[in-house]
């Protein structure tokens, strides 16, 4: 995303000292954001909390551009999906 880890953790409110050790502590899974944490970074990044959480680019980049539209298409969305799982 073109961020260090520190200066994430400095915008999201962590302590300049200790901001990159954290941050690096949550990427390479040593120690897990709490969901404030979690909120913030999203924010900062400009993702949605969930894209945290996915096992894959491809699921990523579609939490991100489902994220971005209105109720109205993901409503259009959530319909079409469920007419080609049927």
């Amino acid at each position: 995303m073109k961020i260090s880890q520190k200066d994430l953790g400095i915008k999201i409110g962590i302590d300049p000292s200790s901001a990159s050790g954290r941050m690096n502590h949550y990427e390479t899974g040593r120690h897990m954001p709490d969901i404030e944490i979690l909120k913030k970074m999203a924010k900062e990044l400009g993702v949605p909390v969930n894209y945290f959480f996915c096992e894959s680019e491809q699921s990523a980049t579609l939490a991100c551009l489902i994220d971005k539209l209105d109720d109205k298409a993901k409503c259009k969305l959530i319909k079409l999906l469920e007419e080609n799982n049927n």
